[in-house]
C-alpha cells in the first residue's frame, strides 16, 4: 500500500500535476522491471550537477575550475544526495521489489540516491527548469552556505 504522498510533496516542497511523475521517481528497478526510476535519474542526474555548477559559479567568484570542482563533487556525490533524502523521509515512500525490502534497500545510500535524482528529474518533467532549479538550491541551501 502506497502511503501518502502529499506529505512526501510538501517535505519536498513541491506539488506535482502528474502524480504519475512522482509515483515513478519513487519506484525502484526491483519492484517494476519496466516502469522505473532510471530514467528520471539519468535527468535529475543532469540538471542537479547543472544547477550545483551554476551556483557554485556565481557564489565563489573567487575560486579556481579546480576548487569549484571538488566543491561540486562533494555537493552531488552520493553520500550528500542520501543526506538530503533522509531530510525529506524519501525512503518511507520508495517503492521496492521484496528482495530489497527485506534487505532494507529504504535505508540503502545508493537507493537514497537514485530517487533524489528521480525525483528530480520528474520535478524538471512537471514544473520546467526554474521550478526545478529553486527546489534543488532550497533543499542544498546550507550546504552551499558551507561548502
Amino acid at each position: 500500500m502506497q502511503p501518502d504522498l502529499s506529505r512526501l510533496c510538501n517535505a519536498i516542497g513541491y506539488q506535482f500535476n502528474d502524480r504519475g511523475l512522482l509515483e515513478q521517481a519513487l519506484t525502484h528497478r526491483s519492484a517494476n522491471r519496466k516502469n522505473n526510476n532510471e530514467r528520471l535519474e539519468f535527468l535529475g542526474d543532469a540538471q542537479l550537477g547543472q544547477v550545483i555548477a551554476r551556483q557554485l559559479y556565481a557564489q565563489y567568484p573567487e575560486a579556481s575550475e579546480g576548487q569549484l570542482t571538488r566543491m561540486r563533487a562533494a555537493l552531488v556525490r552520493g553520500q550528500t544526495l542520501a543526506a538530503v533524502a533522509r531530510e525529506m523521509g524519501l525512503g518511507d515512500y520508495l517503492v521496492l521489489g521484496g528482495g530489497e525490502l527485506k534487505s532494507g534497500g529504504f535505508r540503502r545510500e545508493s537507493i537514497l540516491a537514485d530517487a533524489l535524482e528521480a525525483v528530480i528529474g520528474a520535478i524538471l518533467l512537471d514544473g520546467g527548469a526554474q521550478v526545478c532549479d529553486q527546489a534543488i538550491l532550497r533543499w542544498y541551501d546550507e550546504r552551499l552556505q558551507s561548502v
